[in-house]
């Protein structure tokens, strides 16, 4: 841009002489203009980076043509130490966002420190489920001595978006180990210049631990409600597919705890009904505080705290005495 400076500076020596350089300057202005509009709306430089860390890195940025990395980075071993650390899990946590957000809390991990056990958040954005979850558990492995499954849609067996693309698009590794590489140019330049970089909404995710950690404002808050209406199609078919998993699994069945994280229009109705055709409890603590969602689906930052916190009352001496029995919680 330089040179459009110094064209449109020199003193014009006919009526057309400058016109040409002048008109230039305009497109190449445009140009860098429209270039830097699109790569802080399409791209990674969407989002900030300020929860970046040696632990953190980015699940999810709302950029048009970023959006999903967890599901890749699992998929793909782009987050191998993420990886490890839900092999050697004492606890794995899964299902969907709404488990990973109303489990982020510092109740969780006040409560793990105390029985000196490791816990690990392996949920996933885009309502994910079995589907994608089975494979990954096969391929990492876990040693878990307890699962706690959000039963809200988890066993379900569709695909998700980022499963269609992942299971049947050939691009899609390269894609993924793109958006990997992106993140370690992202972290230092919007760590360093803020206003390059836009302010969509973005998820950094705990390597060790597989906690969210969300930069939004949030939008549609709303109050936690129930369905309890019950569906029998829907249970017998997320039965059938739990039955199947869980036969599958590593674990215990008395250390399968069965839950549903509050969100608006909860089918408590329905994940009742398969918890009692599994022939398991399901620990859905009752709690006194309104519980709020801050977009119509994920409990906010204090509900979460709450629930969280309800939960551990009612399910840690389950959870304590199948670790007891491996040997793993501490006094």
């Amino acid at each position: 841009m330089l040179g459009c400076a110094s064209a449109i500076s020199k003193k014009r020596q006919g009526l057309f002489a400058g016109r040409p350089a002048t008109y230039i300057c305009v497109v190449l202005s445009a140009i860098l203009v429209a270039s830097v509009y699109k790569l802080r709306t399409d791209t990674i430089f969407a989002c900030q980076a300020d929860g970046y860390s040696t632990d953190r890195y980015i699940a999810y940025c709302n950029g048009t043509r970023y959006g999903d990395y967890e599901h890749g980075a699992f998929q793909f071993d782009l987050e191998p130490s993420a990886e490890d650390f839900a092999r050697k899990a004492d606890v794995l946590f899964l299902g969907n966002s709404r488990l990973q957000v109303g489990f982020s809390t510092t109740a969780t991990a006040n409560w793990f420190s105390e029985v000196s056990a490791r816990y690990y958040l392996l949920g996933f954005s885009y309502s994910e489920n079995v589907t994608f979850v089975e494979p990954i558990l096969r391929k990492i492995l876990p040693r878990a001595k307890v699962f706690v499954i959000n039963v809200d849609d988890f066993f379900e067996r569709f695909e998700t978006a980022p499963v269609k693309v992942i299971f049947h698009d050939p691009g899609a590794r390269n894609r993924y180990e793109d958006k990997h590489f992106w993140q370690r140019v992202h972290e230092p330049i919007c760590k360093r210049f803020h206003a390059l970089c836009g302010n969509e909404a973005v998820i950094f995710r705990s390597r060790e631990t597989g906690v969210y950690e969300r930069r939004a404002p949030a939008h549609a808050i709303t109050p936690v409600s129930y369905d309890r209406s019950v569906n029998e199609s829907v249970v017998n078919s997320n039965t059938d597919a739990a039955v199947k998993f869980l036969s599958n699994a590593n674990v215990s069945r008395k250390c399968v705890i069965l839950t549903m994280v509050p969100t608006v229009d909860a089918k408590i109705g329905n994940v009742s009904a398969i918890a009692k055709a599994l022939g398991l409890d399901l620990v859905t603590p009752e709690i006194r505080t309104e519980l709020r969602t801050y977009d119509g689906s994920h409990l906010d930052k204090t509900s979460a705290e709450y629930w969280s916190q309800a939960f551990f009352h009612a399910a840690g001496s389950s959870i304590r005495s199948c670790l007891e029995q491996r040997g793993v919680a501490g006094p």
